[in-house]
């Protein structure tokens, strides 16, 4: 039986000139031209879970414990769980080179291919971002990695700031796969006097692994 391929959300015009076959997917880890920064980033192959329950601080997805306070945020072990609300969080898997299955429990969501995710950082991203939203990514009440619920580009969305410290600056954001191209379209053109290109997943690798 033909295995189903999966297509990414998110199509940049730039040229890949190295690819990877992941899980069905055709992942680009460089493009050509990638410049210094910042980057935009395709994360949309990599796993993404939504997990809801009445008594989330019994739960311990991938043996994390689960940030009591929505808006706060823990990453372990290369996954990300961000707290949405009283019975939900959101679950992102940002280490690329692990293999992460849904937990076989009630609960669990995989939104991996019904939404959009990037990875937007390096110098100057959060100067990109008070073109597209209202929200005060350098609030200095937040710690990061937090998370933000609310419009970008007019788009319901998740932002996630994983960091706040200068070049190294940068965020994860998630979204309904039908924003994908407008989403791609808006980020790149706010970003054009920043030098925002493109990159691949080589890119955010390095830069998550200094964090």
């Amino acid at each position: 039986m033909k295995e189903i391929q999966r297509v990414s959300p998110v199509v940049f015009k730039s040229t890949p000139v190295k690819t990877e076959q992941r899980d069905n997917w055709e992942v680009v880890m460089e493009y050509s031209g990638e410049g210094e920064g910042p980057f935009l980033v395709d994360l949309s192959h990599r796993p993404r879970f939504d997990l809801q329950d009445a008594s989330l601080s019994a739960k311990k997805p991938f043996g994390i414990v689960i940030p009591e306070i929505p808006g706060n945020c823990v990453l372990e072990n290369g996954i990300l769980a961000n707290r949405m609300n009283r019975t939900q969080v959101s679950l992102f898997n940002l280490d690329g080179g692990g293999a992460v299955s849904m937990p076989d429990e009630s609960g669990y969501t995989d939104v991996t291919e019904s939404t959009v995710c990037v990875a937007l950082f390096g110098e100057n991203v959060f100067s990109i971002c008070e073109k597209l939203t209202a929200l005060d990514f350098m609030d200095s009440q937040r710690k990061a990695p937090f998370l933000f619920q609310g419009p970008f580009s007019h788009v319901p969305c998740q932002i996630v700031a994983l960091s706040k410290e200068g070049d190294a600056s940068g965020l994860v954001l998630t979204c309904s796969r039908g924003y994908g191209r407008d989403m791609i379209h808006s980020i790149l053109h706010a970003g054009e006097e920043f030098r925002l290109t493109p990159a691949g997943e080589s890119r955010f690798t390095n830069w998550i692994k200094n964090l």
